[in-house]
């Protein structure tokens, strides 16, 4: 049981809760403080005009709402702004929209009843997931088309899934004894009013993104393994004078990885040894190619890109992002922004573009075991067969190749595609859950990149015959890979274990990583 409200919730809690089933539970004094909140607006409103309460939304703030209608407001701001379109997102990232909506208005700053907190409990812990559409809002008065879907379930209204089945809100309502939220006062504006949507799909991101890496800097370790490189590109006196954190994390995990690998080679003991120098053409490469040289550096920044993100997305998570702010201790009521999605929208695009350079990364690394001329160490695309009668990785490069160009397409940014609407009241917009969506999209295709390398590496591993000679996390990544990819030598299609891999990195961090990390780098 994880407590949600009275407290900072971490990304660990939030994968906890979205991706384990883990149950919530609602901290006592968080609701006390969201009742002292709610009853504070009550009284305050009287007699006064409050934006979103006796007034109309967005330009049509200037026109007064009579008192026997303004609860009517606050469902028809709700129905009126369900015009989502596109896919459902799926239950995993509705999970994710719905606990970054709750725990924001548990911060009490938000005016609403406490049943709001109680009904998206029962949301969650039932494995109830509202219908959310992917296409909607532009991530300035927050993700407003996303979460007025939300808040339509809410209210006992629209449809819902259940192990899997789509159904009828208030049926379903009915099946779990779940009594829908009844309008106080302002919740139609709080729970469409904010960036729920792109933090919640944001934070799953960087959850996924994390794992990404780790099979990336395995891949690259265990590429550079089975083409007997160098250790010093990864050494602790080389990287250490670059005053980078991340790039020294990564060259850690590389150190980490390949201990005790006997292929790994000795710049000392071979290039500066007197008798192995006595050529005037050396047929092994006296330095690696940048794709296995230079790991530190390109995956560094990486790193630091998800770790930047993971602070500025769990401060979004643990933040108030409605407007107004209703703040009962000061007595006063505050108008802004805080709805604005600038800061997901801005590291999602890093994210994303940081990625997408992984996703190149590992392109290039597979084309060099693919090119015989460049490696000069395996057969044509790393065939096992017949040359000319079979193929080898050949068709897979294609597929890895055009995935890895898509992801350079969807790295434009979204944070400088803004586009006034709302009669130019919304006269710049962050499009931060579009930033978020892109960005699922390249971390999904980065995987079934990395799943086509992993099987290159792997199959030429196999042509070297050097399994044994694997360091022991290289050994054990290799032993869980080809329990799903089986060794080939024939062709056959090979979409089916494809996915699979691809599927096993999403739900799988690498368990090195897990029961060994890596010492984090001290930067002096």
């Amino acid at each position: 049981m994880i407590h949600v409200g009275g407290r900072t919730l971490s990304l660990k809690d939030f994968s906890d809760i979205v991706y384990n089933g883990s149950k919530i539970s609602l901290d006592t004094q968080a609701l006390g403080k969201m009742e002292d909140n709610f009853r504070f607006l009550t009284h305050f409103s009287d007699q006064k005009l409050i934006y979103g309460i006796n007034t109309g939304f967005g330009p049509m703030a200037q026109y007064r709402v009579n008192a026997e209608n303004v609860l009517q407001l606050q469902y028809n701001l709700i129905r009126s702004h369900c015009s989502g379109s596109g896919n459902y997102l799926t239950p995993e990232l509705v999970r994710a929209l719905m606990l970054a909506r709750m725990n924001s208005l548990m911060q009490g700053y938000s005016g609403v009843h406490t049943d709001v907190a109680v009904v998206l409990r029962e949301l969650i812990n039932n494995n109830i997931t509202p219908c959310i559409f992917e296409h909607g809002g532009v991530g300035a008065s927050g993700d407003l088309v996303q979460l007025a879907h939300l808040a339509l379930v809410l209210i006992g209204e629209g449809e819902v899934f259940v192990n899997g089945e789509l159904r009828p809100t208030d049926e379903v309502f009915k099946q779990f004894d779940i009594t829908p939220l009844a309008v106080r006062i302002r919740e139609g504006l709080a729970i469409i009013n904010g960036t729920s949507a792109m933090t919640g799909i944001g934070l799953l991101n960087i959850i996924q993104a994390k794992k990404l890496l780790q099979y990336a800097v395995m891949l690259s370790a265990m590429t550079n393994e089975v083409v007997e490189a160098y250790d010093d590109h990864f050494s602790y006196e080389l990287n250490i004078v670059k005053k980078h954190r991340g790039q020294n994390n990564i060259a850690s995990m590389l150190r980490e990885v390949l201990k005790d690998s006997r292929l790994i080679r000795s710049r000392s003991e071979h290039l500066y040894n007197p008798e192995n120098i006595n050529h005037d053409v050396f047929e092994d490469k006296v330095q690696e190619y940048y794709s296995l040289r230079c790991v530190t550096q390109v995956l560094g920044p990486v790193l630091d890109t998800i770790e930047q993100a993971e602070n500025v997305l769990v401060g979004e998570l643990n933040s108030v992002n409605d407007n107004p702010v209703i703040d009962h201790e000061n007595r006063n009521i505050f108008h802004g922004g805080n709805f604005h999605g600038d800061y997901v929208s801005l590291e999602m695009d890093k994210m994303k573009t940081a990625v997408t350079k992984l996703s190149m990364l590992s392109e290039r690394q597979l084309n060099y075991l693919l090119n015989n001329k460049l490696n000069e160490k395996f057969p044509p695309f790393v065939n096992l067969g017949v040359l000319g009668l079979n193929f080898g990785i050949q068709g897979m490069q294609f597929t890895a190749t055009s995935t890895v160009a898509e992801n350079q397409t969807l790295s434009f940014p979204m944070y400088v595609h803004s586009i006034p609407n709302n009669n130019d009241n919304q006269d710049i917009v962050s499009m931060g859950c579009n930033a978020a969506l892109m960005t699922k999209k390249v971390i999904e295709n980065t995987f079934e990149v990395l799943a086509i390398q992993m099987v290159t590496v792997l199959q030429a591993i196999d042509y070297a015959d050097c399994v044994e000679k694997l360091s022991p996390a290289t050994k054990e990544m290799y032993t869980i890979a080809r329990e799903i990819f089986p060794r080939f030598v024939d062709d056959k299609p090979p979409y089916r274990e494809l996915k699979q891999l691809a599927s096993y990195f999403r739900q799988h961090p690498v368990v090195f990583f897990e029961t060994h990390p890596a010492e984090q780098a001290v930067i002096h």
